[in-house]
């Protein structure tokens, strides 16, 4: 059994670790579904799961808070399944293996679920405790949040009754998010004609052990993607007759790729030897970001087939010109990212060259701005792009009357001011906001470190911190 239960609120982390236990990726969320329902069947609390497989679980007021507004407690199921190359894992079949490291909780080589399985886990405490001070409460537990937000874009109308929404899915303690980005994909395809492989040296070329991280909150950090480093190895080889055979790098749409590995074909060793130049100074240039970055070159089988040289150098060209990272800085709201782009996936498989990216901003013509940024290399060499996807961000409300509340109670508790801010990720807030018209909404957790990464973690103080507070909350909320 792992230690983690031991740890206090018990109730909190004793739920995360059943959670925890049950495979929930998005898009597989079959047994999460199913785990959350009998969950409030269990407790005897009117309990639904609407058409799209979103778990609404309902729960009257304590004696006393009858004549408070009906609050919605909502969180996603689903969680970001990345894991270490090197680790042993299968997200269909097992559950997270959590251990405590020093203040935090991660998990063994892969993505620990806190993201957002710490807010369902609170959730789960409130609804089964029968000593906590509460007014109506409707908890939302919605389905494929990391991978389009289908539980939010499908959620049943009509059948919420609360007027206030605690969404529960923001990383740092100290923060209360009034905004969010709105998002969409820009994916794009081309089939090159191969050409045999009949001469030159084969290299495997591997790309790890970066950091990685969440594309929209850890996307000012300025962290390696290891797409682009991939790309700047093959940048102007064709000196070498550099011929590329295979490419697979980056793993999910909202995650800052940590790996990329490829095959090509060169003349001749001298392009290694010529590269290491190069390589010393990609290192340089991320030592304090990313002091992990490995890059190899392994000599290998030569493949049968590969791009010509000049389609190699093409597509090269053009992946260089595709934008990543931050397109622009927020003017109304100081340190914010506006608008950015993450280039998260890039295959060439027997001949067929395909990219992944997800574009975020705040406006709505930013989001259109960029994804065209993104779009217009890969058009000018004659790739297929779509683009879709598309979600709305939300916009801040200044007369927030539940945000005046969440203010005062953090004051007084932990006295010193809370960040209130917008926050350059989704969040279902927008979305859950054009179903439900006039919910007031506001988004707090615990703090999170290294989400959509291996590297996840959350901090064990911070969670007694972040109930403490949840707690307060609810006893504080306005009279209907």
């Amino acid at each position: 059994m792992s230690n983690v239960r031991n740890l206090e609120p018990k109730g909190v982390w004793n739920n995360f670790e059943d959670l925890n236990a049950v495979p929930r990726g998005s898009k597989k969320e079959e047994r999460v579904i199913q785990f959350a329902k009998a969950f409030g069947e269990k407790l005897g609390l009117p309990t639904h799961v609407d058409a799209i497989g979103n778990v609404m679980i309902s729960k009257p007021a304590t004696t006393g808070m009858e004549d408070r507004k009906t609050v919605i407690l909502q969180s996603h199921l689903d969680m970001v399944h990345q894991k270490n190359a090197d680790t042993v894992f299968d997200f269909d079949q097992d559950g997270i293996q959590t251990y405590i490291d020093g203040d935090w909780v991660k998990a063994k080589g892969t993505t620990l679920g806190a993201d957002n399985g710490m807010g369902v886990a609170a959730i789960m405490t409130l609804l089964a405790s029968d000593d906590i001070p509460h007014p109506p409460i409707e908890a939302l537990f919605t389905i494929d949040e990391e991978t389009g937000m289908t539980g939010a874009f499908k959620l049943e109308k009509g059948h919420l009754k609360g007027s206030i929404l605690l969404n529960l899915d923001t990383e740092d303690d100290d923060e209360f998010s009034i905004g969010c980005a709105g998002g969409m994909d820009t994916n794009t395809r081309k089939d090159f004609q191969q050409m045999d492989v009949k001469s030159g040296v084969a290299y495997r070329i591997t790309v790890n052990g970066l950091k990685g991280g969440h594309s929209g909150v850890d996307i000012h950090l300025e962290r390696g993607n290891a797409n682009k480093i991939m790309n700047r190895l093959m940048y102007g080889q064709e000196k070498h007759g550099l011929r590329i055979a295979e490419i697979d790098g980056g793993s999910l749409r909202n995650a800052i790729p940590r790996e990329s590995f490829a095959t090509v074909v060169v003349d001749s060793s001298a392009y290694v030897e010529d590269i290491q130049s190069l390589v010393a100074e990609i290192k340089a240039e991320y030592h304090a970001e990313d002091p992990g970055l490995n890059i190899e070159f392994k000599e290998t089988d030569r493949p049968g087939m590969a791009l010509t040289v000049v389609d190699s150098a093409n597509l090269v060209t053009t992946l260089y010109a595709c934008h990543n990272g931050v397109f622009r800085m927020s003017r109304a709201i100081e340190g914010l990212v506006e608008t950015s782009s993450s280039l998260a996936r890039v295959v060439v498989k027997a001949g067929v060259f395909t990219t992944q990216s997800l574009q975020r901003s705040s406006l709505e013509s930013g989001k259109w701005d960029v994804a065209n940024t993104v779009a217009a290399p890969f058009r000018l060499i004659g790739c297929d792009v779509e683009q879709g996807g598309s979600y709305p961000g939300w916009a801040p409300n200044p007369e927030s009357e539940i945000m005046d509340v969440l203010v005062h109670r953090y004051e007084t508790l932990f006295h010193e001011k809370p960040k209130v801010s917008a926050i350059h990720a989704g969040l279902e807030c927008g979305i859950i906001g054009e179903r439900y018209p006039g919910l007031d909404m506001i988004s707090f957790g615990p703090t999170i470190k290294g989400p959509h990464s291996p590297d996840e973690r959350v901090n064990i103080a911070s969670v007694q911190k972040f109930w403490k507070f949840l707690c307060d909350v609810l006893v504080h909320t306005p009279k209907a």
